[in-house]
């Protein structure tokens, strides 16, 4: 089953249980009219898959009298070469180090700070983070946060055990042909740079080798699945005893198997915020801050963060969620670790983007030599 109707599938059983009380986006609102008051009434949003609840953009649209253009890509690459390609957005939810980028090459403007009244509802530890990729807070606010870390089957693995050896027990062999790894490079430098105690913004060439070396360690000695996002599944089904996931995909993980817990190791991992931009070619900007303001609504938040599984940026939604009788009360893939000090935020550094990525080529390719 997918994750959208997985979604379908949760939300119709929420609303059973509360016996549909739950208030629709634009209840009891005011109808706008986006011609009227922007002189357009058409936006192109540019979002990762998957990543939105299933009545949000209807609802903006039926607030607005507007139409939505809803595009999905696979990474932050993906998303960066389809804007050097002369493509037009209005929003896109890019990830930080891609923030990053984009404000280094002049490729966003300025978000209408008194567009987005929502801005106060915002986890004031997500604007920390921001402030690593948009200093000035000037040109982008958060949209979901979360962490890296593994997701692993009790039973089967002590959590004793993994909690002393935390990412090196990708390399114990008492679990080799039971691990799911992501298949990212980023995500895997990060982890094996973390376990030999560097910074994953490192461009040491000694600690890359280094890094480099342990990641064809894991990859000759423990016969691991190499997966994207079919790990969801997967590991809801049980299938192996350790997996490498983002913590909004382990909370879901963990609502559905009573076997499998969370850990984020204590080396250290990344802690990462999707963030909402609008870029500089941007063709109807005024809907596009309207946009944004709507997904940090209470409504808009509460129904994507409950249907995705990603940590909200809204405190007060978080708080519920995470609460007393919230979907995800006792969920800790949903309460992201913040304030430690070995938790980094990616950078953008093209350089050494390039010489990962020959790198874990040289890793995948040492499995059939």
């Amino acid at each position: 089953m997918n994750k959208i109707l997985r979604s379908l599938l949760a939300s119709v059983l929420l609303l059973a249980a509360c016996g549909g009380n739950k208030p629709a986006a634009t209840e009891n609102v005011d109808v706008k009219d986006a011609k009227e008051l922007y002189g357009c009434n058409v936006i192109n949003v540019y979002n990762a898959g998957e990543y939105i609840g299933e009545n949000v953009l209807s609802d903006f649209e039926n607030l607005y009298t507007a139409k939505v253009n809803y595009e999905t890509f696979e990474s932050n690459e993906m998303l960066y070469t389809k804007l050097l390609g002369g493509s037009s957005y209005d929003v896109l939810v890019p990830s930080d180090y891609t923030i990053e980028r984009l404000l280094q090459e002049n490729m966003l403007q300025k978000i209408d700070k008194a567009a987005i009244t929502n801005i106060g509802n915002l986890n004031p530890d997500v604007v920390e983070m921001q402030k690593v990729f948009d200093p000035t807070l000037e040109y982008s606010v958060p949209y979901f946060w979360g962490t890296v870390g593994l997701v692993y089957n009790k039973n089967n693995v002590d959590p004793k055990v993994i909690e002393e050896q935390g990412w090196d027990i990708l390399l114990n062999t008492d679990y080799a042909g039971k691990i799911f790894f992501y298949d990212s490079q980023r995500d895997a430098f990060m982890i094996a740079f973390k376990a030999l105690g560097f910074s994953m913004n490192t461009d040491n060439e000694n600690e890359i080798l280094a890094a480099t070396n342990w990641l064809k360690k894991m990859a000759t000695t423990m016969d691991p699945a190499f997966v994207t996002d079919e790990v969801i599944d997967a590991m809801a089904n049980g299938e192996k005893d350790i997996a490498i996931m983002y913590s909004g995909d382990a909370a879901y993980v963990l609502s559905e198997n009573e076997d499998m817990a969370w850990i984020e190791p204590s080396q250290g991992t990344n802690v990462w915020v999707d963030a909402m931009v609008i870029p500089a070619n941007a063709t109807c900007p005024g809907l596009a801050n309207a946009f944004i303001n709507y997904i940090t609504d209470y409504d808009a938040s509460y129904a994507n963060s409950e249907e995705v599984g990603y940590t909200s940026v809204h405190k007060e939604v978080f708080e519920e969620l995470s609460g007393a009788g919230g979907t995800y009360e006792g969920n800790p893939a949903y309460m992201p670790r913040v304030g430690y000090e070995k938790d980094e935020v990616f950078h953008h550094n093209e350089i050494l983007k390039q010489e990962l990525g020959h790198n874990w080529n040289q890793v995948k390719n040492s499995i059939n030599n």
